[in-house]
């Protein structure tokens, strides 16, 4: 499909809009310039085009703050990946046989669920021994949401958030969890037939508009406290529940 300019300009803004709030929170690519893509490509190459772009710039995430990896709270992460590598799985065949609309619809009102709990609750945390039990499951669920929709946040962040971690051990733990996702979700498309070389390409061609606009969101985070960081990352939650919710 060929594109016109405005059509190129408005993704490279959905990109570089993404890039910024990636930058600032260690999340919010997909969520911001996934619904573009796919207005103009479709789900599945939306899905397909931003692997390369995730498994970069996570990887870079994750080197810049793999310090964090030796915090004590990091002990639940290995079972929560392998959950999510699970879940990829099933996300991808659901990606090529089952509607959506529903499943997005549930997950946009446990997201909202959790906000609400938060702002009545702020002392509200996961500890470390609960997390290490029911992290392999949250783990499976993000993995399914990021291989059926391309977008794992609703579960799989609100479930770090809910760990109350600094900002930097919050990064590195979302950014090993998109990694992993998003390595495991690249060959499950080729496996299922959907991913094309084309889409890798334009992946590799995304990255320009990413990198340009990530140290922006990285310079914005640095002047934040952790109580503003924390509040930054539950409006973005919620935005992105009522999203969810009204199917925009």
């Amino acid at each position: 499909m060929e594109l016109d300019f405005a059509r190129l300009a408005i993704m490279a803004v959905a990109l570089g809009a993404g890039a910024v709030v990636k930058g600032a929170t260690g999340m919010g690519l997909p969520l911001v310039a996934l619904p573009v893509l796919t207005t103009f490509f479709g789900l599945q190459h939306a899905v397909g085009l931003m692997c390369v772009p995730l498994i970069f710039t996570n990887a870079w995430q994750v080197w810049r703050f793999r310090a964090a990896a030796r915090d004590g709270r990091m002990a639940f992460l290995p079972l929560f990946l392998a959950g999510g590598a699970i879940g990829i799985a099933l996300g991808t065949w659901a990606l090529t046989s089952l509607p959506e609309r529903a499943l997005v619809l549930t997950l946009g009102i446990i997201l909202l669920c959790y906000v609400a709990l938060k702002l009545a609750a702020p002392h509200f945390v996961v500890k470390p021994a609960l997390a290490r039990r029911i992290g392999p499951l949250f783990g499976m669920g993000g993995g399914v949401l990021q291989g059926a929709t391309g977008i794992s946040a609703p579960i799989g962040v609100t479930f770090i958030h809910a760990m109350a971690m600094d900002r930097d051990a919050h990064v590195f733990a979302v950014s090993a969890m998109f990694l992993l996702y998003a390595s495991v979700q690249l060959p499950a498309l080729a496996v299922a037939g959907v991913m094309q070389g084309q889409w890798l390409l334009e992946g590799v061609l995304a990255l320009i508009p990413i990198l340009a606009f990530m140290p922006l969101g990285q310079a914005i985070a640095g002047r934040l406290s952790r109580k503003a960081f924390d509040r930054m990352i539950l409006i973005f939650l919620g935005l992105i529940g009522l999203k969810m919710v009204l199917g925009l």
